[in-house]
């Protein structure tokens, strides 16, 4: 299985607009990320985890011509308004692309992304819409996607939760708080941890900062953590330099194998 990581961003992306600092202007190309977003590569084809606003870019920069289903972790801008992007394959398939994510927002995808999820709409004579079908899955029920089992875990992220997942010896977290005792029972033994990390020292109310993020990794135990959704006010260098052995910073691009 290799995971590659498309975007490590947060929700406004590194170059901030209009920023000058020297992480928005750094000429490392591991400083430039774009929102958050992954591709696992399973048995059976690739599984998109969310769809973030550069998901074209992002693809066509990893080389990626074909998806086989799309996992949603939650339903923040930055992780949904890319899903125009899916059509491609949809058409390219001649099929719908089956999309999962939790049970309880299935009514507000529905009604977010009308066009693509309302029976009703029919979109004019020789253009196209995404063709996704969607399904629930539900905390802690293993669903099998494209020959994985993949099982969803809660994660507090602020007045929402939102869901990491497990497959295999993989562990991945992208947007959390803290990590539940129920979460980590499910993230028991895995080798790779995926985590959040937006910044050193402050204090976030919907995030784990970097501090946070290395303690959280030092109590799984996982042989290699990743840190992503990362901001500006951490450089990709430093960050690297400073974090101890088996936790590293990741960055777009990034193909790690499982």
């Amino acid at each position: 299985m290799r995971l590659t990581f498309l975007g490590t961003g947060t929700s406004i992306g590194v170059p901030v607009i209009g920023c000058d600092c020297a992480n928005c202007t750094s000429d490392d190309p591991r400083d430039r990320r774009t929102r958050h977003g992954a591709l696992l590569g399973l048995e059976g084809g690739n599984l998109l985890i969310d769809t973030p606003p550069e998901l074209r870019l992002q693809l066509l920069a990893a080389g990626v011509s074909q998806v086989g289903a799309v996992w949603y972790t939650h339903l923040h801008a930055d992780h949904v308004h890319g899903i125009d992007d899916v059509r491609v394959f949809s058409t390219r398939n001649r099929g719908p692309v089956p999309a999962y994510l939790p049970k309880e927002f299935l009514g507000q995808m529905r009604r977010r992304f009308s066009y693509i999820f309302d029976p009703r709409h029919r979109p004019p004579k020789g253009t196209t819409r995404p063709q996704i079908a969607l399904q629930g899955y539900a905390e802690g029920v293993p669903v099998e996607v494209l020959g994985a089992e993949i099982t969803p875990f809660r994660v507090p992220h602020g007045p929402v939760d939102a869901f990491g997942l497990r497959v295999g010896r993989l562990g991945y977290v992208t947007d959390a708080k803290r990590i539940p005792a129920a979460a980590r029972q499910v993230l028991d033994g895995v080798e790779v941890l995926v985590l959040n990390a937006l910044w050193r020292g402050r204090v976030h109310p919907t995030h784990l900062n970097v501090e946070e993020a290395v303690e959280v990794a030092r109590e799984i135990g996982a042989r290699r953590t990743f840190l992503t959704h990362l901001t500006h006010f951490v450089g990709y260098r430093e960050l690297a330099e400073s974090l101890p052995g088996g936790v590293a910073p990741a960055y777009d691009g990034l193909s790690v194998e499982v």
